[in-house]
């Protein structure tokens, strides 16, 4: 990078201010304090200028222009304290373990790296935690009472079958359940005790931020992460869409809607969407919790129908996801029942959907009806089926992409910007690998996170807790490597 170097000395040179520019989230202000420390070693006297601004729109532009502010010390030693952590922490483990356990692999070379990260190791963990509580479940036989009521209908339509759910839900004694059972066998007759009708709403999603399109694509689109981000960081440099890093759920008060749903309006697929938002259907986005006060959420900035792949199913969902977030709820009306049987109550729901609104232009999101007969409190009827029926509890699915992401994001692993490589690297590394859409470990990974949780530290290496600390606080941490005993974790591998 010595020709920016030069740039900036150069330019330094026959300045009189440095004005800084970068994003307005803690990595931006860390930037900046290391090109105002730069600078500073070339004209020790120049002035520093902070702008303060959280969206690419000519009012924020000149505002934070005007009003322009300083650097933030505090957020810029957090940053460099959490970087130093991270370098030494990684730079130490990495060659220990990698020193360490090289000699226990067949076929082992000097190019063999077993690296060790404070975000990669919590990732990993995540991943073994799974996949140890689906290997270690043990399976329990349930029973519970089914009950359904069929409403025979005129004019040649097929009966209305409606599923009533048992409130127990179900009880692992099969004696118990059928004195239940046998209590409601000799009542005969079901009796309505309470019918509760009332509108409801299907909220709109909320604007997009880079965790949530990661968790939401991977899903909907079928890529990986790291695949989507790749995508997104070339429709951004070719002008389609806006930066798609932010942490940001919610648009600034002059954010100009209007221009961006008009620039979709030709498009065969989703432009009668964006003229029935024109036309009058438009309503402001809801307002998130999160403002990083660096970027907008992602969204379209120009149209384009010249893209295809996997290029052309990320645009897509940017831009039916901005146009879904300026419609209106999805509107139903819900039918609550509840129906007593002997002793026990019984629960079914019944919905209509009025207005799909939001839902025709996204179909990322589902809901759907379920039509029931018009019950009356104190109606009765005879149930078609009443019978005792068994079960078996079942393990936890292992993870998908989406879930981990939602884990790192919950738990504060990684920032927008990294979920991705994270994710990454413990698949590069072979600790991990992917079985259709779930993560399954290798040997090598669960024998690294078994072996750093039994060494026995109030907060393992392989769980989130330490880093979620560093991460809220500033902390002087001093971490030995060679202090750690990784016998544990040599007699696993071994």
């Amino acid at each position: 990078m010595k020709p920016l170097m030069n740039n900036i000395r150069n330019q330094t040179q026959r300045a009189d201010v440095l004005f800084v520019w970068t994003d307005c989230d803690r990595e931006g202000e860390a930037i900046g304090g290391d090109l105002a420390d730069y600078c500073r070693t070339i004209k020790p006297g120049i002035s520093v200028w902070r702008a303060r601004f959280s969206a690419m729109q000519p009012a924020d532009i000149h505002r934070a222009a005007q009003q322009h502010d300083i650097l933030d010390m505090k957020q810029i030693s957090a940053v460099r304290a959490r970087s130093e952590l991270d370098l030494r922490i990684g730079a130490a483990f990495t060659r220990f373990q990698t020193l360490q356990l090289r000699s226990y692999f067949q076929n082992s070379n000097d190019k063999k790296v077993l690296s060790y990260g404070s975000c990669q190791f919590p990732t990993l963990g995540f991943v073994v935690d799974r996949y140890l509580q689906h290997e270690n479940f043990v399976q329990e036989e349930f029973w519970k009472i089914h009950m359904v009521y069929t409403e025979e209908r005129e004019n040649g339509e097929a009966p209305l079958s409606t599923t009533f759910k048992w409130r127990k839900e179900h009880v692992f004694e099969r004696w118990a359940c059928f004195l239940f059972y046998e209590m409601c066998y000799e009542a005969k007759i079901a009796r309505v005790t309470k019918v509760n009708a009332k509108e409801t709403q299907k909220w709109k999603p909320l604007p997009l931020t880079t965790v949530e399109l990661q968790k939401t694509a991977c899903r909907a689109l079928h890529m990986s992460g790291a695949e989507i981000m790749t995508v997104a960081e070339g429709l951004y440099t070719q002008g389609f869409i806006s930066y798609p890093r932010t942490e940001t759920d919610q648009f600034e008060p002059g954010f100009n809607f209007t221009a961006l749903i008009e620039k979709q309006i030709d498009d065969p697929e989703w432009g009668q969407y964006a003229r029935i938002l024109k036309d009058g259907e438009f309503q402001r986005p809801r307002n998130g919790k999160n403002n990083d006060k660096a970027h907008p959420p992602i969204h379209p900035t120009a149209y384009t129908n010249s893209l295809t792949g996997n290029a052309k199913k990320v645009y897509e969902f940017i831009t039916r996801r901005f146009l879904a977030c300026c419609w209106k709820n999805a509107i139903g009306h819900e039918t609550s029942i509840e129906v007593q049987m002997g002793p026990e109550f019984f629960d079914a729901k019944g919905l209509v959907i009025l207005e799909r609104n939001y839902l025709e232009v996204y179909p990322y999101d589902k809901w759907k009806g379920n039509v029931i007969p018009e019950f009356q409190e104190g109606d009765e009827f005879v149930p078609a089926t009443l019978e005792m029926v068994s079960g078996h509890t079942t393990p936890p699915n292992l993870l998908t992409e989406s879930d981990l992401i939602g884990m790192m994001e919950k738990n504060e692993i990684g920032t927008d910007a990294t979920i991705a490589e994270h994710i990454q690297k413990i698949l590069d590394r072979e600790y991990v690998f992917k079985q259709g859409p779930y993560f399954k470990p290798l040997t090598l990974g669960i024998a690294l996170i078994l072996g750093y949780d039994q060494i026995g530290f109030e907060f393992s290496l392989s769980k989130p807790f330490m880093r979620r600390k560093v991460r809220k606080t500033n902390l002087t941490i001093f971490i030995c490597a060679a202090c750690f005993d990784l016998h544990h974790l040599f007699l696993m591998l071994h």
